[in-house]
């Protein structure tokens, strides 16, 4: 009897003991204190930091010392054609208000947006989930009727890479690439992680698929080299930015929705900007979003603003790439 009670007792002790240090390493720290897991870092040598800096890296800018024709800036629009892929892919049970939100984009959108850059006679690039074309098949000969677009991967439905392993994810690019391949008749050569959410494993993925280059990352206003643990890889960035995205500023239900007419503006200082630089304006916008009237107006005034400036080169991020290519000598 005795020996059972000393093993309970010890039971009990330890499982004390285990509890404090597990409070103690995930409760809120004292003010002015830190635990390993609310500032990991902290906690790294510099030749830790070093490595997970370098994983991918900004190499040298691949700015040219001009743009085809004298043009001061290059523009390129962009849109990523998601529907309803995220909501598909990211819930068991998707919301039909939501998936019907996103249909828009195929049944209205694209359509629209289309028309304005044919009719003005502009070439954009079409990041697409794979899943999008699965389920309306008939949105490539939409975009491909001009003849000027460019298709381009934009995750198999809208994946967020940093979740799968990089078995996975490879596969994924692997699919999406070969069937947009496959009902374009043209093999892709521009990657877009789907939300922009790179993971440790993508530069090798789509360095291993032979991709021209990348429009995820966002430390340039500028085309960059990207770098690979300190190597040059020759892969093209074209940088994105959050401010230039139509998602979360037209979002009425988000932290941050701004009216149409406010985030042309922000538009057109960007723009006005990268043209007094000489450098490149890249806009990334949704079909499902930017393709509701009220918010046309947006690409309708930003495009005759530009037009007006004059200077600008109009090309699909494909034509970008390949010419910053040439120009550094890559």
């Amino acid at each position: 009897m005795m020996r059972k009670r000393v093993k309970a007792y010890l039971g009990i002790a330890v499982g004390v003991i285990l509890g404090v240090l597990i409070h103690g390493l995930t409760a809120d720290a004292p003010r002015g204190q830190t635990t390993r897991t609310s500032q990991p870092g902290l906690y790294l040598d510099l030749d830790e930091i070093r490595a997970i800096a370098n994983r991918v890296r900004a190499g040298r800018s691949l700015q040219p010392a001009s743009w085809p024709n004298g043009a001061r800036v290059a523009v390129m629009i962009s849109f990523d054609v998601d529907n309803d892929t995220i909501q598909i892919a990211r819930n068991v049970e998707p919301s039909i208000g939501a998936m019907s939100q996103g249909e828009y984009g195929a049944r209205v959108g694209l359509q629209r947006v289309v028309d304005l850059m044919d009719r003005h006679e502009i070439p954009a690039s079409f990041f697409i989930p794979a899943v999008s074309l699965v389920l309306r098949p008939e949105m490539v000969d939409v975009i491909a009727a001009s003849g000027r677009h460019e298709f381009a991967v934009h995750g198999w439905i809208h994946e967020l890479n940093s979740e799968l392993d990089a078995e996975t994810e490879r596969d994924l690019v692997i699919r999406a690439t070969d069937y947009l391949e496959q009902v374009t008749g043209s093999r892709p050569v521009g990657y877009r992680a789907p939300s922009w959410n790179f993971s440790p494993n993508t530069l090798d993925i789509i360095r291993g698929q032979g991709f021209l280059y990348d429009s995820s990352l966002m430390a340039d206003d500028r085309p960059y080299e990207l770098m690979q643990n300190g190597e040059p890889t020759g892969i093209v960035e074209l940088p994105v930015e959050w401010i230039l995205d139509d998602a979360p500023l037209l979002n009425p239900r988000g932290n941050s929705y701004s009216p149409p007419r406010e985030l042309l503006q922000v538009y057109i200082d960007e723009f006005d900007k990268a043209w007094e630089e000489g450098t490149m304006f890249l806009l990334t916008t949704h079909p499902h979003i930017i393709g509701h009237r009220s918010r046309m107006v947006i690409l309708e005034e930003l495009i005759d603003h530009i037009q007006a400036k004059g200077g600008a080169w109009f090309a699909t991020h494909e034509q970008v790439a390949r010419y910053v290519r040439e120009q550094a000598g890559l």
